[in-house]
């Protein structure tokens, strides 16, 4: 891990005040002073800030449902960012985040579009995340989908056997069909190409109207829109390798 992550993690310091922290000589790694934040350390490392030991907290595991117009960042742009309903009055919990989460080190394992609803995880841990996103795990995003013309049947197919998208040599990889109505089927996928719902049924010369992502791996939506909860440890395990 990073150098600067480790101290994140330990502390309550934000990211300038960590930055700080080691261009003027405060941290230590085995008892030598480093200033480069790339630094990597490792778990026998013995890191400290200002002579004290430092211990990194517990790795964070959220899931959230994500409304449409906000964007899967953590700043805002052209829309808000997502991490903004990470406040305790959104948790779905009995014990309550005393306070809105330190979003600085937190990512999304998996973003999806502005216009894009449904099922986000937020996380700290980047081998986690790697494991949800790397194509050959077969993690699957399972997608609601609204389209503007009627689907063909005879189309499931070609979702199996995958779909040639503009701009790529390869087909997707198989993908799992379910028609709920002629206007709406339920999208299986194992990957997590630039826009790849979209362009899968534009391929087809279909459009999606509506975008909603229901199950990543096997952990379901289960709360409101704007809601998030912390991930059962079963949840959390069911990801690793």
């Amino acid at each position: 891990m990073r150098l600067d992550k480790f101290v994140a993690k330990s502390t309550a310091l934000n990211k300038q005040d960590v930055l700080t922290a080691l261009s003027t000589h405060q941290v230590a790694v085995n008892g030598q002073p480093v200033t480069d934040p790339a630094f990597q350390v490792h778990e026998n490392n013995n890191v400290t800030l200002n002579q004290q030991t430092l211990m990194p907290r517990p790795f964070r595991y959220v899931l959230m449902h994500k409304p449409s117009n906000m964007i899967c960042s953590n700043i805002d742009e052209a829309y808000p960012s997502a991490f903004n309903l990470l406040t305790p009055d959104n948790e779905v919990a009995h014990i309550k985040t005393p306070k809105k989460l330190n979003v600085d080190e937190l990512h999304i394992a998996g973003r999806l579009d502005a216009d894009t609803t449904g099922l986000i995880l937020i996380t700290d841990d980047g081998r986690w995340t790697y494991n949800i996103t790397l194509p050959n795990n077969g993690c699957k995003k399972v997608y609601r989908v609204g389209l503007s013309k009627l689907f063909k049947p005879e189309l499931v197919a070609q979702f199996e056997q995958g779909i040639q998208l503009q701009g790529e040599s390869q087909l997707t990889l198989p993908a799992n069909i379910e028609i709920v109505n002629l206007k709406e089927v339920l999208l299986t996928i194992t990957e997590g190409k630039f826009h790849q719902v979209k362009r899968m049924f534009s391929a087809v010369g279909n459009r999606v109207t509506s975008l909603h992502r229901e199950q990543v791996g096997e952990v379901t939506l289960d709360i409101e829109v704007g809601k998030w909860r912390y991930l059962t440890p079963f949840e959390i395990d069911c990801f690793e390798k």
